[in-house]
């Protein structure tokens, strides 16, 4: 028996268990303080950003009924009082969460004092008088919501305790940042303004030199091939159906190719053989969002100042690639091509001489919808025709059809 014991062996086996035993235990503790918050700060920290979160889409949709009614129920769980209220900037009331709305009248009184004087208001219980029956309210803040230096609206806390510094300041604060959304809010309205503007601008761009000669085309066909001229005025009926559509800053891939072909067919009308067009389209790519007519002034662009001067035309190839997160689509002509620095003074001067417009205002828009790293890049030499690429994001937040 003793020898038994006192074998290697055993003892190896034994401590192996131990260890094991020991190791188990030490799983078992780390993962249950992963599974644990360390300290209450840090659970009030995370509730309170889980709070804010949920309050910021409805603010980033502007101020309003229905962005007050959804957001005032999170923001008055942040302050912790009876009731909280929003109004605007005519001190009407947009949204009510709590109890005491008897109270509206007062809200309404300070939010036009906080209008007048651009300062935040206080109201006592001495100087609250209400007949309600168990009324708790005691003390009410009225702060101002800014937006560029401009009062939109204020933001009302109603307590059931005096209105004291800690609620004063927590009211600003909360303000403050309802304040920092609508400014968002107004920023993205403001960039969405400025593409609707410069969809416009093109549209215009696109009026006078192309729809004269797509018109002139059709009309030499009508007397000559009747079957033709037909189609081809249903092609453009389509074509100018699809670039003067008011609804929707954004399309598909699918779309703007779609529309192209339109493009393609009445060019081809007018130039003959001498104008070629190649797609060679991965199809995963195909419902990419991207903005409004971002592709046809490409195209137009390599119609016009490419191939159109060159004796023998050429061919437009449009590829669109996936490449993981965005897609990488490619406008290349094979036309006379130019010297880069004076692409680049047309493109600088392209408000005021209108040529290349529709580069410049490609580039804008995708910029301005993606972020600068989205700009086109033009590869081009006298001689050596134009490639254009852009690259799209397939997923960006708030960029949808």
């Amino acid at each position: 028996m003793g020898d038994l014991i006192g074998s290697p062996t055993v003892l190896i086996v034994a401590i192996a268990v131990i260890v094991l035993m020991i190791v188990l235990v030490v799983v078992l503790v780390l993962r249950n303080r992963r599974n644990t918050f360390a300290t209450p700060l840090e659970k009030a920290t995370f509730a309170t950003l889980h709070t804010v979160a949920l309050a910021a889409p409805a603010l980033r949709e502007g101020l309003s009924h229905t962005s007050a009614s959804f957001a005032l129920p999170y923001l008055r769980q942040l302050l912790d009082t009876c009731a909280i209220a929003m109004t605007d900037n005519r001190g009407l009331t947009l949204g009510w969460d709590g109890d005491a709305d008897q109270h509206e009248p007062d809200v309404r009184s300070l939010a036009e004092l906080v209008m007048s004087t651009g300062r935040q208001q206080v109201a006592s219980h001495t100087s609250i008088s209400c007949d309600h029956p168990n009324c708790e309210v005691r003390g009410i803040v009225v702060v101002p919501l800014e937006t560029d230096g401009a009062i939109v609206g204020t933001l009302a806390a109603l307590t059931t305790s005096t209105a004291g510094p800690v609620l004063l300041r927590a009211t600003a604060e909360v303000a403050r940042y309802v304040s920092s959304q609508l400014e968002l809010a107004e920023l993205d309205e403001s960039r969405a303004r400025l593409n609707r503007a410069e969809v416009r601008a093109l549209r215009a761009q696109i009026s006078p030199h192309f729809v004269y000669n797509a018109l002139t085309t059709i009309a030499s066909f009508i007397r000559t091939d009747p079957v033709r001229a037909r189609e081809l005025l249903i092609e453009f009926a389509d074509f100018t159906r699809y670039s003067f559509r008011t609804a929707g800053d954004y399309t598909t891939l699918q779309d703007e190719l779609t529309n192209i072909e339109r493009y393609i067919a009445l060019e081809k009308a007018r130039f003959g053989n001498r104008l070629n067009i190649k797609l060679q389209i991965a199809p995963e790519v195909l419902s990419v969002v991207l903005p409004f007519l971002a592709l046809q002034p490409l195209v137009e662009n390599a119609v016009r100042h490419g191939l159109a001067s060159k004796p023998n035309g050429g061919t437009i190839t449009i590829t669109a690639e996936n490449a993981g997160a965005e897609c990488v689509i490619i406008v290349e002509d094979d036309g006379i091509g130019m010297d880069p620095a004076r692409l680049t003074e047309d493109l600088d001067d392209a408000h005021l001489s209108g040529a290349h417009v529709g580069l410049g205002n490609v580039d804008d828009r995708m910029r301005s919808t993606f972020g600068d790293d989205f700009g086109l890049v033009v590869d081009t030499a006298l001689g050596a025709g134009m490639k254009i690429t852009l690259r799209v994001p397939k997923f960006r937040a708030g960029i949808r059809v």
